[in-house]
């Protein structure tokens, strides 16, 4: 990874990776969603309402790997100081709660029909609801962090103590009896029928390679801003 500390190295890299992830993962969405909704059987129990899953799945999973990105990225900041560490936290922090929101709303919508209520307060809706938390708390010590000067320790502390909501997420259903459902996909294999299984391992692909495209994104606007400070202080030097 040090390969690219230096700004320039990455940057190059991350200027024609950003509109290929962009591009391949809306593409990948798109077909997604329509296998989704019109190619695949709705469930026997839960009729049309299931699809809601191509959605809410993904953002799921791209909500606590966004959390865990973080995780990495403060490992590197504090340990071999890598200096793209703090650029990578807080460029994974708004997308990462964005994904959050999108999965609690899903999961609500969702929740209506086949449970009888938007929300409950079991293990794994309450501890996502935290996740949320912990991304506006990270996103608000970031940016105070940035003003007063800071070079983002207590943020990247902040980013290693909140992982370990990670697994209290992941393993909730399973140490606590929760409305939510366990889990339905692992590395053995999968209890949903392969017709529903394709589309949204697809879905899952295509919002990953977004995700990513976002993060470049926002890691090249937080380095095009530092370039611009840097340069109006040696200006007004």
């Amino acid at each position: 990874m040090h390969i690219y500390a230096n700004p320039a190295r990455f940057l190059k890299l991350a200027r024609p990776l950003t509109m290929w992830l962009g591009w391949s993962g809306a593409a990948l969405i798109a077909f997604a969603l329509f296998a989704g909704l019109f190619l695949s059987p709705k469930d026997y129990l839960q009729g049309d309402s299931v699809r809601i899953m191509y959605v809410h799945v993904p953002a799921a999973w791209l909500a606590m790997g966004g959390w865990t990105g973080i995780a990495v990225a403060s490992l590197m900041q504090l340990i071999w100081r890598h200096p793209l560490a703090n650029v990578a936290g807080r460029a994974l922090a708004v997308p990462g709660a964005l994904f959050t929101s999108i999965c609690l709303v899903t999961g609500s919508l969702w929740g209506r029909p086949t449970w009888g209520t938007y929300w409950e307060w079991d293990g794994r809706m309450t501890s996502m609801l935290v996740l949320l938390f912990l991304y506006i708390g990270y996103i608000v010590l970031a940016d105070a962090d940035r003003e007063r000067g800071g070079e983002g320790r207590i943020t990247a502390i902040f980013g290693l103590i909140g992982a370990i909501n990670i697994p209290i997420i992941k393993y909730s259903v399973e140490w606590w009896n929760t409305l939510h459902q366990g889990q339905s996909i692992g590395v053995t294999g999968s209890s949903i029928d392969a017709s529903m299984v394709w589309p949204l391992l697809i879905s899952a692909l295509g919002f990953s390679l977004l995700f990513g495209a976002i993060v470049l994104m926002r890691m090249r606007a937080m380095l095009a801003r530092q370039k611009i400070e840097a340069r109006l202080r040696r200006m007004a030097a």
